[in-house]
């Protein structure tokens, strides 16, 4: 048992081990906010690898929720907006509005 009058320091905050949100959230408001990046550079903000977020884009362009366009030798990525979100309870939102909540 600590005595009283005894203060020990407070341990410096852990960040939780967890996010609200997923990768795949992450990298789908990275497109929408920094369109010209790379999937390097979105790899970076998001803290996963660059073939990580290879595979969550085609997982995003399998579901419809965002389109690959080709600019001279880069690829840009087109959100669909009104694309509905996958999960049952959320499905009658859109992705548009997704985004839009997240700012």
């Amino acid at each position: 048992m600590l005595c009283a009058s005894v203060k020990t320091p407070m341990p410096a905050p852990v960040p939780a081990p967890w996010t609200f949100l997923t990768n795949h959230t992450h990298v789908l408001l990275c497109l929408h906010r920094f369109p010209g990046d790379t999937l390097r550079e979105v790899a970076a903000r998001v803290g996963i690898t660059e073939r990580a977020v290879q595979r969550i884009v085609r997982d995003l362009e399998a579901a419809g929720v965002v389109a690959r366009e080709r600019q001279g030798r880069r690829n840009t990525y087109r959100i669909q907006h009104a694309a509905a979100l996958r999960h049952p309870l959320e499905a009658h939102h859109t992705v548009g509005e997704l985004l839009a909540s997240l700012g």
